[in-house]
């Protein structure tokens, strides 16, 4: 318990004992109000009974811990509301959402909305939410209507909590957000019975004092943007430290630094007071005028209702006088016709006169309900009469405040310009450093995609000329080999030419040189061999040449197209977008999926290339798709010769033919 709160109660007790015992202790509100509370602790039992407990011989009054917490809660949120008033003076009066006493308070004032909350009854009940409390405000206050549309089409807002949290900011944001939780604690056995526990601060008569301390925050001017605060997580803690620090702590140096800042703020701050208050004086002086406008309609509308129940009365009670007045005619002349209707009167009496006693005790009630519609009408044309009266009082006193608050609006014009100027420059650049920062991220997430395409294509061309190398060397060991080759079969040729002219002279040396012509015969077979390979050796040369070329064509058209992409920042599927547009009908089929041939099924190395059939899409080798065909465009011309394969390559000239 706080020490204003002992003072009150030492106050009170003291008040008690020195009243006269001839005058009463309590006045006829203080009595109304132990009423109200015994009759809640009778009904709701909104109330605990007071334990007590002996501590060294004495009996001492044992606190309820659910007091104790709404207790916690309310010197917690007088804290927090005064120091954000305070850092509100020294900053201008305009706070955002990085300001920290005013995350604190959303904090604490989120806590004082969710204690006493209801659980979930059982597994299949639904969940008592603080979202759905306050979308609840709106049948009570229909100016929060906006905020409760604004927050359901919020998108970066899921949850319950979050809705909850971005409608509490736009409510602080408008300057309602005391009204708007004022009317739900008016009405609080209406709406809040369902979803608070008795003990709840909500459902207390210490919510007052919460209300009272929101009163003071329409003076601050909040700058929140809600669409990027993360509000479906969890909310950070509070440092109590900043709270409960010592007055004799400060140094001199920082209160010449407080002198000077509330100097230099002294008078906006002076401004925006007056502009405060006027406001909160209209809204409730337009408060005060709706409010008797109802009663007045109200008023009249029974007025009406009443004086139609009177005609009905006044009608229905002349109809039966008339009926009576006719039974007590024919009751007073009994010896009419005497003879012929003796039976009949005999028989008609005892009915007669039961309906005369029903009739008379009708016109008893009417009249009395007569009396009671009169006594009525008079009281509410009394009440009218006073009710106008207050009106053209209250009337007068709003002409009056009204050519007050004009004349201070001719005098704060100027100034309150000037500060929607300064709002409004500060906003918009604001809006234009967002937009900057945004298009800096997306132009620098492009040049590092761009970054990554380039390394990854000079790595590619690094492999390619190492495998260009690497071929030209094997090449030139070939030719050597070849050169070789060629000068031991020029010798082998010459030797054989003398052998034949000096066949005849050396027949006796036959048998050597049939030996010496196996000999011959198989080094013609290596020779053979080693043609043989030097074809096949000529022929990879040739595809690798070939391989090679294209291989610079693509780099050059890739080359091509990083210079564009980084010129117009445009999209690097351009070539892939114009070979969709010349295949017509047929699907694209990816590189990385194919790895033979379709045609032939022969696998795909660095000697054998892919190369896309412009007609269907498929992927073939070079042998495959060597055959070059127009093909139709969007308007049915046809254009330049391009790669088809052969089965695309017979079906053109057989539909052409």
């Amino acid at each position: 318990m706080s020490i204003e709160t002992k003072g009150l109660f030492i106050r009170n007790e003291s008040e008690e004992d020195s009243a006269p015992s001839g005058t009463p202790s309590l006045s006829p509100s203080l009595s109304s109000i132990a009423e109200s509370f015994s009759r809640r602790s009778g009904n709701n039992s909104h109330f605990v009974h007071q334990q007590f407990v002996t501590f060294d011989g004495k009996k001492i009054r044992a606190r309820d811990p659910a007091a104790i917490e709404r207790s916690n809660l309310v010197n917690i949120c007088k804290l927090v509301v005064k120091e954000l008033l305070e850092q509100s003076l020294r900053f201008g009066r305009m706070l955002d959402s990085d300001h920290l006493p005013l995350q604190h308070f959303f904090i604490v004032l989120e806590h004082v909305l969710r204690h006493g909350l209801k659980p979930k009854k059982g597994l299949l009940g639904p969940k008592k939410e603080l979202w759905d409390i306050l979308q609840s405000v709106e049948k009570y206050a229909v100016e929060a209507q906006d905020i409760t549309a604004s927050v359901r089409d919020l998108p970066t807002v899921r949850t319950q909590i979050g809705r909850a949290r971005a409608w509490l900011r736009l409510a602080l944001m408008q300057k309602k957000l005391a009204d708007y939780l004022q009317a739900l604690v008016d009405n609080r056995d209406e709406a809040l019975a369902e979803y608070y526990e008795p003990h709840a601060l909500m459902m207390s008569d210490e919510v007052i004092l919460i209300m009272g301390i929101l009163v003071g925050l329409n003076v601050i001017d909040c700058n929140l943007c809600v669409k990027e605060e993360d509000l479906d997580s969890q909310q950070g803690v509070i440092d109590f430290s900043l709270y409960l620090r010592s007055s004799t702590r400060t140094s001199p140096e920082d209160e010449v630094h407080t002198i000077v800042d509330a100097g230099n703020a002294e008078h906006m701050t002076a401004v925006l007071d007056q502009k405060n208050y006027i406001e909160e004086l209209n809204r409730h002086l337009n408060a005060t005028v709706a409010n008797l406008q109802g009663k007045l309609e109200s008023l009249t509308t029974t007025n009406a209702l009443m004086k139609e129940d009177l005609a009905i009365a006044r009608n229905s009670l002349l109809s039966l006088q008339a009926e009576n007045l006719a039974l007590r005619q024919s009751a007073q002349n009994p010896n009419a016709n005497a003879g012929d209707n003796l039976n009949v009167h005999d028989r008609i009496d005892p009915e007669v006169e039961r309906t005369l006693a029903d009739e008379k005790k009708k016109r008893q009630d009417l009249e009395r309900e007569l009396e009671l519609q009169v006594s009525l009408k008079a009281e509410t044309e009394m009440a009218m009469k006073l009710l106008e009266k207050d009106i053209h009082e209250k009337q007068d006193t709003i002409v009056s405040l009204r050519r007050q608050l004009e004349d201070i609006k001719q005098i704060n014009l100027e100034m309150y310009k000037k500060l929607q100027e300064c709002e409004s420059s500060l906003k918009h650049k604001t809006e234009l450093l967002l937009k900057l920062e945004a298009q800096k991220e997306a132009m620098g997430s492009a040049l590092t995609q761009l970054e990554n395409k380039y390394s990854s294509e000079t790595t590619s061309l690094a492999v390619l000329q190492d495998t260009s190398q690497t071929l030209s060397i094997q090449m030139m060991a070939c030719e050597e080999r070849a050169a070789r080759v060629e000068a031991d079969l020029r010798i082998e040729r010459e030797w054989r030419n003398s052998l034949q002219e000096k066949e005849v002279k050396l027949k006796e040396q036959i048998n050597s040189m049939q030996l010496n012509m196996k000999d011959l015969r198989e080094d013609a077979k290596k020779h053979e061999k080693v043609a043989a390979e030097l074809n096949t050796l000529k022929r990879k040369w040739q595809e690798a040449q070939y391989t090679l070329e294209e291989l610079g064509m693509q780099l050059s058209v890739s080359k091509l197209q990083i210079s564009e992409l980084k010129e117009k920042q445009s999209s690097h599927d351009t070539s892939l977008g114009s070979a969709t547009d010349m295949t017509g009908s047929g699907v694209w089929a990816p590189d990385k999926l194919s790895s033979k041939c379709r045609s032939c099924n022969r696998e795909f190395g660095i000697t054998r290339r892919k190369h896309h059939c412009r007609n269907c899409g498929e992927i073939f080798c070079h042998n495959c798709s060597e055959q070059m065909a127009p093909l139709p465009n969007a308007q049915g011309q046809l254009g330049k010769p391009v790669r088809v394969c052969d089965g695309c390559w017979e079906i053109i000239n057989a539909t052409r033919n």
